[in-house]
């Protein structure tokens, strides 16, 4: 009996996207994903426009299964089509005995993604079954989910390595299941061995010689799966594998947003809803918050750095001309360009990076005092690369000729007891002043720094209550080149967060304690500025 499933909108079936973030790239080592995670993602993943989420394997873990349970009832897809993965028919069961098949059809996914074996020696060692049994498992299980309404994608296991082992057999898999309905055989790379070359001359020829609609999985282990994606798409394929970010086994898939990126941008294919490539850097970060993974910062067109320009060179030429030395415009993919400030430093950058900070540097004398500063202060261990708001507050005292500070210190001191027990107790005392008030206040904290920034927030908040919005994010310390033993320059990072934006800071001295505290006053300064005050005020 044929049941059919309602399926959804979706973008053209000229060429498909297909993520599988949510299954292969879940197997990414420190990622573990719980039913809620997953339907985040998918949710993102259909704003983006992606053709297909394949959402996990129902029958073979109970946290698959509760997933496309939940998503009947949760999850409402607008571009998506939902693809529930698992293997054909086990060797010598019957198609319609098989609990595995079962479970897929009980999913209730409009579209079922089979695995089958392309290797013949995988499915002598690994299946224990004969070739032909193989072909017929394959044949079945498509044609079954045909009758019960599916859309079949058969993905081809190990089917590069296995073709260049045996090319015959190897094409006698792809021709069963495109024999048997399915609508695209997939080509995987399952170990990431190949070249672009090779994916391109393999997927080229089974095109010709199956006559079946093809796909691309490429795993990364030789570094290529994006080009090797795109080269099967330059060899024919319509159907592209990935996950977001390049999650995945070992090192990863190919990545679904340079992917899509080259596509549209390179290759000039319409493979998203229209915009939607403009939300692809939010939606990177976002997925890569769900997975409690830092976004890569180098990760092409997304990466906070894939704009940025650090060379005094390239920014004298971004100054004339943006696209001297970038290959899109990064407004494309929802990114921005960002100017570097540091000791390779030139009068092209600063006065880049004063524009972007809303600074009109058109003083000459201003601009090459700024450099020299930048490169004075760099040598003594600061970096204004990460630390922006450090670098504004610079600008912006050398513009105005002298300190902008809503609070000057007199003194400081930590102390820290350790108890027979083992335990420690930190405390901290500052004298600063603020609007003609000495103003004297302690703290305790967890640590030195942790007391320091509480004595500084108790001492200030009656005088700047809008302090109290002013969160420390995050925190890093790293110890510099030393000179004798334990006598190194210490470098303290602090970002920290009004709850609709962060901003970094920088502290740069021989001890820890001292190094935080130049950058919490920067961070505390930068924070009322954000707060709408002024030094005066």
């Amino acid at each position: 009996m044929t049941t059919d499933v309602p399926d959804t909108p979706g973008p053209s079936d000229a060429f498909h996207v297909f993520d599988t973030t949510l299954r292969d790239g879940a197997q990414r080592e420190g990622i573990n994903l719980t039913v809620a995670d997953k339907l985040t993602i998918a949710r993102h993943l259909d704003d983006f426009g992606v053709g297909f989420i394949e959402g996990g394997w129902p029958g073979a873990n109970p946290r698959d299964t509760e997933f496309f349970q939940r998503a009947r009832a949760e999850l409402t897809l607008r571009h998506a089509r939902l693809v529930a993965f698992g293997s054909t028919r086990k060797a010598g069961v019957a198609v319609e005995d098989d609990a595995q098949v079962r479970a897929l059809l009980d999913a209730e996914s409009p579209v079922v993604c089979l695995v089958a074996k392309a290797h013949d020696r995988h499915v002598n060692l690994a299946l224990r079954t004969t070739l032909e049994e193989n072909l017929a498992m394959v044949s079945d299980t498509v044609a079954h989910l045909r009758a019960h309404g599916r859309r079949v994608f058969v993905d081809c296991e190990h089917f590069f390595d296995g073709y260049a082992a045996n090319p015959g057999y190897a094409l006698d898999v792809v021709r069963a299941a495109h024999g048997a309905g399915a609508e695209v055989v997939v080509l995987c790379d399952t170990n990431g061995g190949m070249l672009p070359a090779q994916v391109q001359a393999v997927v080229r020829t089974v095109v010709a010689d199956t006559g079946a609609r093809i796909g691309i999985h490429a795993q990364d282990d030789s570094g290529c799966a994006v080009a090797n994606t795109l080269a099967a798409v330059d060899a024919g394929a319509t159907h592209v594998q990935c996950t977001a970010n390049g999650y995945g086994e070992r090192v990863g898939n190919a990545n679904l947003f340079p992917v899509v990126a080259a596509l549209e941008l390179k290759y000039g294919k319409r493979v998203l809803p229209a915009g939607a490539l403009t939300e692809m850097t939010r939606i990177s970060h976002a997925i890569a918050e769900v997975v409690n993974l830092a976004p890569a910062t180098h990760q092409p067109y997304v990466g906070v750095s894939a704009f940025a320009h650090k060379a005094g060179l390239h920014a004298s030429a971004i100054k004339v001309d943006p696209d001297l030395y970038q290959h899109i415009d990064p407004e494309l993919v929802g990114n921005s360009m960002r100017m570097l400030v540091s000791d390779m430093a030139g009068r092209a950058s600063v006065e880049l990076k004063g524009k972007e900070l809303g600074y009109d540097l058109g003083d000459r004398d201003l601009v090459g005092r700024v450099v020299e500063l930048v490169k004075e202060r760099e040598l003594k261990g600061f970096t204004y690369e990460a630390a922006d708001a450090s670098f504004e507050l610079l600008l912006r005292e050398a513009v105005h000729g002298g300190p902008q500070r809503f609070f000057r210190l007199e003194s400081w001191r930590t102390i820290t007891d350790q108890r027979a027990d083992g335990t420690l107790d930190n405390e901290a005392t500052v004298r600063i002043w603020a609007k003609g008030e000495r103003i004297l206040a302690s703290g305790e904290g967890n640590g030195p720094v942790n007391a320091l920034d509480r004595a500084l927030r108790t001492g200030l908040e009656r005088t700047f209550p809008e302090l109290a919005r002013i969160q420390l994010v995050d925190y890093k310390v790293r110890i510099l080149e030393g000179r004798h033993g334990t006598q190194s320059t210490t470098r303290v990072l602090i970002t920290s967060g009004d709850g609709t934006t962060e901003w970094s800071t920088v502290g740069v001295a021989d001890n820890v304690i001292a190094a935080s505290w130049q950058a919490l006053d920067d961070a505390y300064t930068y924070g009322l500025l954000r707060a709408g005050l002024r030094p005066s005020d």
